[in-house]
């Protein structure tokens, strides 16, 4: 296996209307990750992999996983596909992105439990994908 920081992982959290898209390096560090239109995925994937090809794929478990597991076999069909379970990554990725965005103002007097993001954070939960894969894997 080539050296962690030369070995790319491509983290995606599929969905019906949006995905969350994320490049990591082997050692965890994110390079990359946007929120995409699911129609517009497979052009987001080319521009994507044009500069950091991946050596795999992995694809949350849950909602819009057949349809988008289809279109990145057919944009990427050489690079491997995994599935990684999605259970509490929703939740998990409101925390990281409170931590990385601590709320202002008023709002930081309230938990972040009982905020909502101004944002997708499905970036957060391909994010949080690509961990637990890289976790795994040791």
């Amino acid at each position: 296996m080539p050296p962690a920081a030369a070995w790319l992982l491509l983290a995606i959290d599929p969905g019906r209307a949006k995905c969350g898209v994320a490049v990591l390096d082997g050692a965890s560090r994110v390079l990359l990750q946007r929120v995409v239109l699911t129609g517009d995925l497979v052009t987001a994937l080319q521009e994507i992999v044009a500069i950091h090809p991946p050596a795999m794929v992995v694809l949350g478990d849950r909602t819009g996983q057949e349809a988008v597991a289809e279109a990145v076999r057919q944009a990427l069909p050489a690079v491997p596909v995994e599935l990684v379970d999605e259970h509490h990554s929703s939740l998990e990725a409101r925390r990281r992105y409170f931590a990385e965005h601590p709320p202002r103002g008023w709002r930081r007097l309230l938990p972040s439990s009982l905020q909502t993001p101004p944002v997708p954070v499905d970036d957060w939960v391909a994010v949080i994908l690509g961990e637990r894969y890289l976790a795994q894997r040791g």
